[in-house]
């Protein structure tokens, strides 16, 4: 994969300042240097899988399972000199080498605890071994400060016990002999001070020679001079000793741990390479972030849908000058293999062609793209790019000379998994034979199925676009009224280049553009005008369109408002009625209850009050009944009920068999129907002035000329030929 994607393609469509926004991120230097060396990736497999690793990066900036540190300090020098027989390395590099196996174990762990959250990522850590032997060897012997431990071994253990001894009496005997100086009135007023690490007395220069000891310098002034007391001259070569035998030891001990550690030289080095790509992932990331990039569906299918797509390094300069990017959607399938963009300078075709291959590159190169989460692209083998001025002068090539050369290369690779982009297609050289040559290449590209984006101002092309089956015309929408471009691709149809217009508006005197009017073809400006005349009624039904789908949306909204509030209050009503009901049911029962009990005041019979309580409820639980069915729930009562359900049953499938017989009828009688009408259009004979249209297409034209194998079509700037049973009648001609 990709193995046709030069350096030249690269810096035609600005990768590199990608990378440099993208390294920004990368928390080490090492990271950085692998970000600014990024290149389109060639192999399918490991493309997928560092977009899957980017993507994972991604989503865990939402996720509770934030990815460890992976911060790491550089020690590739170390782990060189480490890997010499016989060396040995440092406390600080051996502290350096613990702290990078720590962090890339933590992440180990971690990764294998997330599996299912970063399938990829611990796929990739699995690879490397999970060793805690490294930092633990390492820690045996090194504190946190770097320090090499006394119990790294017996020998520097006493040592030390001695050089501390040593240098107890040191200090003793330097205070005895500052006691008795002091006394004697031999002392400056600073008493003392530090010479080459060793205390001495500052001792006037007057008493120099009343003091025993060893001068060891002087004050700038000369009144001063620095003196080791006698009593501590032989305990400091003792404590000289000691401390070069502390140092030999320790060596020794750094030696042999290095010898421990030598083994693992390779493992050090996965780490390293895994923690490198680990900080690029996570650039990558971090910039897929602020970009709101994504990962694109990948499809098996050769297409191309990029929805809403920005230009990266656009958007980040419009975001700095707080200014808007227009995103752009387009596609390229089978049915639409190449785009032709057209429409005036300055008006997006350049940077709509460039956002299109940017994002191709990046896709192809490990990286999420700005697109809508709906977007989906393949993978393609190769990428072209003619794009810009490409003089040369160190091979004497010309612009055109160079464009030729550069359609050659084009021709060799191009093949059905190539993507090509072309800006300002077939320019430098005379119009009419550039335009002629450049028909051709089009054409060859085409045969070739590769997809491909051309920007042009050639009339010629505009045509061939549109004849070709699976090639379309695009335009850059201008503001007509306002002569500024919009910056939206509008795909379907040719765009003029508003030469004149653009002129009048940039100051051109009105004289000179009438003059150069009439220099050019009739034919050119009829075609040019038809496509801007085209262009504005096209402006203008899409402005009708936007204000209906505007007033739609609103009056759907308004509806569905009322359909909510007019279901709110049925909700209510329903509710007051229930509780209407019931509070009339309670009253109802309230009443009869008052009215029993007040007889049974009056009578004082408790017999007839029973009486006539029982009977009362006797009737409300028939009443009860009739309003709800009974269950049925002896035997007799369910083998009837099942009885009327096989009746019911076979009625509905009576009425269904019915129905379907009568849809088996209807459908025979739109097939004959169908039938009839295809007969008639077959046996139909077109004549000049018929409006038609090519089956599947949606352009209706005339036919202006009928022969014996095909019919001339003429749709008002341009004519084609095709055969009669291509085609499909809209409309018979008047008579």
């Amino acid at each position: 994969m990709s193995k046709n994607i030069s350096d030249k393609t690269l810096q035609d469509l600005e990768f590199s300042t990608v990378l440099q926004h993208v390294s920004q991120f990368c928390l080490t230097g090492l990271g950085k240097e692998k970000v600014l060396e990024i290149k389109p990736i060639h192999n399918k497999k490991e493309l997928i899988k560092e977009l899957f690793l980017v993507d994972e990066y991604l989503t865990s900036f939402t996720s509770e399972n934030r990815i460890p540190n992976h911060n790491f300090d550089n020690i590739i020098e170390s782990v060189k000199r480490l890997a010499i027989e016989n060396s040995f390395i440092e406390t600080e590099a051996f502290l350096k080498i613990a702290t990078t196996s720590i962090t890339v174990n933590e992440l180990i762990k971690f990764f294998k605890k997330f599996q299912i959250q970063f399938p990829t990522f611990y796929k990739l850590s699995s690879q490397i071994e999970f060793t805690t032997y490294i930092d633990d060897e390492i820690k045996k012997i090194i504190d946190i400060s770097g320090e090499v431990k006394n119990n790294a071994s017996s020998v520097l253990k006493q040592v030390r016990k001695d050089i501390n001894n040593v240098r107890g009496k040191i200090g003793a005997s330097f205070t005895s002999a500052l006691s008795k100086s002091i006394s004697a009135g031999y002392l400056d007023d600073i008493k003392e001070t530090v010479v080459d690490n060793q205390r001495v007395l500052a001792v006037s220069a007057m008493h120099r020679r009343k003091v025993a000891g060893s001068l060891l310098g002087a004050s700038k002034s000369g009144n001063i001079v620095y003196i080791a007391p006698q009593a501590t001259l032989s305990y400091s070569r003792e404590y000289q000793n000691l401390i070069y035998e502390e140092k030999q030891e320790i060596v020794k001990i750094l030696r042999a741990l290095s010898n421990t550690i030598r083994p693992f030289v390779f493992l050090l080095k996965e780490y390293i390479d895994f923690l490198i790509h680990t900080d690029a992932i996570g650039a990558k990331g971090k910039y897929a972030q602020e970009m709101n990039a994504i990962l694109p569906k990948i499809s098996k299918e050769k297409k191309i849908f990029f929805k809403n797509a920005y230009h990266p390094i656009l958007w980040k300069k419009n975001k700095n000058q707080n200014l808007h990017t227009v995103a752009q959607t387009i596609e390229l399938n089978e049915k639409q293999q190449i785009i032709v963009i057209s429409g005036p300078n300055a008006g997006g075709k350049s940077i709509t062609l460039k956002t299109i291959g940017l994002l191709q590159i990046m896709f192809q190169s490990g990286l999420l793209i700005p697109v809508d989460e709906r977007s989906e692209t393949y993978i393609f083998d190769a990428i072209l790019t003619d794009i810009g001025d490409n003089q040369s002068i160190e091979n004497q090539l010309s612009t055109y000379s160079y464009r030729l050369k550069n359609m050659r290369n084009f021709l060799r690779i191009c093949n059905e998994n190539t993507l090509f982009l072309i800006d300002e297609f077939g320019t430098g050289s005379d119009p009419d034979l550039g335009g002629a040559l450049a028909e051709i290449f089009l054409e060859e590209f085409y045969e070739k199925k590769a997809f491909g984006i051309i920007t042009t101002h050639y009339s010629n092309l505009k045509v061939l676009a549109n004849e070709l089956e699976n090639v379309t015309n695009a335009n850059m929408q201008f503001d007509e009224r306002s002569l500024e471009p919009l910056y939206r691709l509008f795909v379907g149809q040719a765009g003029s280049s508003f030469t004149f217009e653009v002129a009048q508006k940039n100051g051109i005197p009105f004289s000179i553009i009438n003059k150069a009017k009439k220099r050019v073809e009739t034919e050119k400006i009829r075609l040019d005008k038809t496509i801007s005349n085209l262009q504005k009624e096209r402006n203008r039904l899409q402005k009708n369109s936007e204000s209906l789908e505007s007033q739609k949306r609103k009056g759907q909204e308004h509806l569905n408002n009322l359909q909510e509030k007019e279901e709110r209050i049925q909700d209510k009503l329903s509710g007051f009625q229930e509780l209407y009901d019931k509070n009339q049911k309670m009253l109802s029962l309230g009443r009869k209850t008052n009215e029993l009990l007040n007889k049974y005041f009056q009578t004082n019979n408790k017999k007839e009050l029973t009486t006539n309580f029982n009977k009362w409820v006797s009737d409300e639980k028939v009443k009860h009944l009739k309003k709800t069915p009974e269950i049925p729930t002896t035997k007799s009562q369910k083998q009837q009920a099942k009885i009327v359900e096989k009746q019911l049953q076979q009625v509905i499938q009576k009425v269904e068999k019915e129905v379907l017989d009568k849809v088996v009828e209807v459908r025979q009688e739109k097939k004959e129907e169908a039938a009839k009408i295809a007969k008639e259009k077959s046996e139909y004979n077109y004549q000049i002035n018929d409006k038609v249209r090519i089956i599947d297409s949606n352009s209706v034209g005339t036919i202006d000329k009928i022969d014996k194998k095909s019919v001339t079509i003429n749709y008002g700037f341009f004519t084609t030929k095709t055969s009669v049973n291509k085609l499909e009648l809209v409309e018979k001609a008047k008579k």
